[in-house]
């Protein structure tokens, strides 16, 4: 049976009461004078008799559940449960949250400042010096979901807004349609951003022969070292306000981009046919000299009678480490249903190198955004590029005299950090037979001196 508590407690005090009255007298301390009566002294032999009976009672107890010395049976604790092993977590691929539309803002700004020294003879107050923005970009770039994205963007420049780029995309693998105002596939450095051109303004042909952004519909396909580009293009944007304007072109360009190693290899060929229809009845082509800053063009076609164009390009280019080469050549022929149809050329040959240790981009068949591998900003002194370039424009053919220009120009940029550069140039000009002379003389040379920061996100 169980021991209760209130058991032992009575079977201690007995055992101390015993230990005490059974001491022999010698092992007890000197006597203590108590004054005991008869009775109390009865009462507690009582009492010490009564203990004893109990704990007799009790040892009896504990013998008949288990034998006097022999270990009291202790129930058995069960053992701890083992520690539980770590858990084992794993990793259940989520599929991946649909891309949602997305939109960036994007913008650049160009300040130019341009000067052109010309024989004094020609008075013309658009020469010396300017100061212009030459751009203020601001636009957004989007995607929405499968593949589709858009780029709307104006340029603020001269208190204006002019419509640049605002298309619609789509990209299925290396295939990309694209509809709206967008360039053309005309050159590769009017295919280049004017962010990343080595002088402030791209080759005299470019402009001469009118390339710009055109609302159309083109296709690029894209695989292993080469690109094939075409589309089908109407006016840009301001012409097309006019309602008579139903001028349309088809334009193509094919790149083959080989690599080797490090050096990166650049080979091209553009055509392009386009009738005027209703849009117009003649054509021009003229150029500036190597300058925005100023309206004045010394080699000028004037307005000539023509239904349409065609023309044809040539490109190549070199990258090899700090070196760059590059050299384009462009055919435009005016068609004149009853004239003899003038055939006009352009081109430039460009060399450059950096003097830091960086190079020059390339993606997608054009020119891109240069290394900056010790920018200011880590105590570095950024990148630095040194081009030399021969420009040539040919404006006459046929009957029609536009002039020729050659240009000779040394230029210079400064890239201290990633979307900010300063770039200087000037450009020695020979002119000949050109339709702005100095005092009836047609031959002459011309100074041209440009400068840009340009910033852009």
């Amino acid at each position: 049976m169980p021991v209760k508590p209130k058991h032992f407690a009575h079977a201690s005090a007995a055992l101390l009461c015993t230990a005490v009255l059974a001491m022999p007298a010698g092992a007890q301390q000197a006597p203590v004078v108590a004054t005991v009566s008869s009775a109390e002294a009865d009462g507690l032999r009582a009492e010490v008799a009564r203990l004893r009976a109990e704990l007799a009672a009790l040892s009896a107890r504990l013998e008949a559940v288990a034998p006097l010395g022999s270990p009291v049976p202790v129930a058995p604790q069960s053992a701890a449960p083992p520690p539980p092993a770590p858990a084992t977590v794993v990793a259940v691929a989520r599929p991946a949250a649909p891309a949602g539309p997305t939109v960036r803002l994007r913008g650049r700004l160009q300040l130019d400042v341009g000067a052109v020294s010309a024989p004094a003879a020609i008075v013309d107050r658009g020469l010396g010096t300017g100061v212009e923005f030459r751009r203020v970009y601001l636009g957004v770039d989007g995607t929405l979901t499968g593949g589709v994205a858009y780029r709307i963007e104006a340029d603020f420049a001269d208190n204006d807004v002019t419509l640049t780029d605002a298309y619609l995309s789509w990209t299925h693998g290396n295939l990309v349609l694209t509809a709206g105002q967008h360039k053309n596939f005309q050159s590769l450095e009017d295919t280049t951003s004017d962010l990343f051109t080595s002088f402030t303004e791209r080759a005299a042909f470019n402009g001469a022969f009118g390339f710009e952004r055109r609302v159309g519909l083109s296709a690029t396909y894209s695989g292993d070292g080469w690109l094939a580009q075409g589309g089908v293009f109407a006016d840009d944007v301001d012409a097309l306000a006019l309602d008579e304007n139903n001028s349309v072109g088809a334009d193509a360009r094919l790149v083959i981009s080989p690599r080797m190693g490090t050096t990166q290899l650049h080979f091209g060929a553009s055509a392009h046919v386009r009738t005027f229809n209703d849009g117009a009845i003649s054509t021009r082509y003229r150029a500036r000299p190597f300058v925005h800053t100023t309206d004045t063009r010394l080699v000028d076609t004037g307005i000539f009678s023509a239904s349409g164009e065609r023309g044809w390009g040539l490109e190549g280019a070199l990258i090899a480490g700090r070196l760059h080469v590059v050299g384009e050549g462009s055919w435009m022929t005016a068609r004149r249903p009853t004239f003899a149809d003038p055939t006009f050329f352009g081109g430039y040959a460009e060399i450059g190198y950096f003097l830091t240790n960086d190079r020059r981009g390339y993606r997608r068949g054009a020119f891109d955004r240069a290394t900056v591998n010790s920018p200011v900003t880590a105590d570095g002194i950024g990148a630095i590029e040194l081009n030399l370039r021969y420009d040539y424009l040919d404006l006459i053919d046929a009957g029609v005299v536009g002039g020729t220009q050659a240009g000779y120009g040394v230029s210079l940029v400064w890239t201290p950090i990633e979307r900010l550069a300063l770039t200087a140039n000037y450009i020695r000009g020979e002119i000949d037979r050109a339709a702005v002379t100095a005092a009836g003389d047609g031959s002459y040379g011309t100074d041209t001196f440009g400068l840009r920061a340009q910033i852009d996100f």
